[in-house]
């Protein structure tokens, strides 16, 4: 079931303080999700909701997303194993973005590459240009283990 959100205020105050969420979405249909873990605080994922998304996770207290690259919703966690269950759920004050403040189930990994957050590589400068270095390397479980046979 989905959330019919009401349309966002024009109304500043109206907006940026108390009352209905009202998410703002792009014209691509979606608002920006930040990912943090609910214990330490550390970034895990940076995602895309669509109001079905987060009309579910509202719902369920389970993460769920939109995934631009497949065209669907996308249960965080479903084929690893690492459900995100939402402790907190926030927005900005123009209603433009969520931060989402998650528990990890499972292996405690967010990232399908088998890391526990999508940001493991630091962008160095070089001379012309930018290379990326590996700062966590930790595999919490094995991705090619797990996927077999997910698209």
């Amino acid at each position: 079931m989905t959330i019919n959100f009401p349309s966002p205020s024009a109304d500043k105050a109206e907006l940026e303080g108390p009352g209905a969420f009202t998410p703002r979405f792009d014209q691509a249909g979606l608002v920006t999700a930040i990912v943090t873990d609910a214990r330490d605080g550390h970034l895990l994922m940076v995602a895309h909701m669509n109001s079905e998304a987060v009309s579910l996770t509202i719902e369920t207290g389970i993460a769920h997303y939109f995934s631009r690259s497949r065209g669907k919703i996308w249960k965080k966690g479903e084929t690893s194993g690492n459900l995100q269950t939402v402790v907190e759920m926030l927005t900005d004050c123009d209603q433009d973005a969520v931060w989402l403040k998650v528990d990890v189930a499972g292996h405690g990994a967010t990232c399908h590459t088998g890391r526990r957050s999508c940001f493991y590589r630091k962008i160095n400068h070089v001379e012309g240009g930018a290379v990326l270095d590996v700062v966590d390397d930790a595999r919490h479980f094995d991705p090619d283990r797990i996927y077999k046979g997910v698209e």
